[in-house]
């Protein structure tokens, strides 16, 4: 049984740029946004492995990897094909790409990262040690660093979206979320599998997330933080059996 199309469950609640995305086909013909992902490899062309960029020597690449023009993937970075990664990308220092990643133009991926199964609209950038993985992201969206975007539940049931009090089951037990056009979360956030936020919301860096966030919303965090005074304690330098 079908339920009522609510704003949240509509592809431009979270995308109002297709022409950003760099596999638009995944997107025809789908009922929710989240069924892109298993449509990609579907419509995507794994099968090809040209390299139109600037990749440093100590870059390791194994399988189907397409890069495209401009792109500079710098040293010690690992991608593990199929891949495709558009024109005039960064990627930096020690990422990690794993297969089934498509990244668009102008994509920033910063150092450390790990990107797995994503689909990566243009102009978007994941800054330091951030994971992404089974997850959607936006034009424009910015996941600042040790961002960990969570794509797996503790009981390894199937992920879930819930909108409006009714649970969609994903069909797969790995999935992230969908972060909207121009959608920025601080650094150090966290979500948990299902997250959906909506286009241009941004949210405080150190804030766990989950669920749908509404579009256009700052989501805040509120913490307390008590200050005591102590004594002038000096801590040694080795343990109790006197080990370093």
């Amino acid at each position: 049984m079908k339920v009522r199309k609510t704003e949240e469950l509509k592809l431009e609640y979270y995308f109002e740029d297709m022409g950003s995305c760099p596999i638009k086909e995944a997107f025809k013909g789908i009922e929710y946004p989240w069924e892109a992902l298993l449509n990609k490899d579907k419509v995507a062309d794994f099968t090809r492995n040209q390299n139109h960029g600037k990749v440093h020597s100590t870059v390791i690449m194994t399988g189907n990897v397409f890069i495209g023009e401009g792109t500079e993937i710098d040293p010690y970075v690992v991608i593990e094909g199929p891949v495709i990664i558009g024109k005039n990308c960064k990627i930096r220092p020690f990422a990690l790409i794993r297969p089934g990643t498509i990244i668009g133009d102008d994509v920033v991926v910063g150092n450390g990262c790990e990107v797995k199964n994503a689909i990566i609209f243009n102009e978007a950038k994941i800054q330091t040690h951030v994971f992404v993985g089974d997850s959607i992201v936006g034009k424009g969206a910015r996941l600042g660093s040790g961002t960990i975007i969570g794509n797996r539940r503790f009981d390894q049931k199937n992920a879930k979206v819930v909108v409006q009090g009714k649970a969609f089951d994903i069909g797969k037990d790995k999935y992230g979320g969908i972060f909207g056009d121009y959608v920025r979360l601080g650094a150090n956030c966290e979500t948990s599998p299902g997250v959906m936020v909506g286009k241009y919301t941004w949210v405080y860096g150190g804030t766990s997330l989950s669920g749908v966030i509404a579009k256009q919303k700052i989501v805040k965090l509120r913490q307390t933080v008590e200050i005591e005074d102590k004594t002038a304690d000096k801590l040694n330098q080795t343990d109790h059996e006197g080990k370093v």
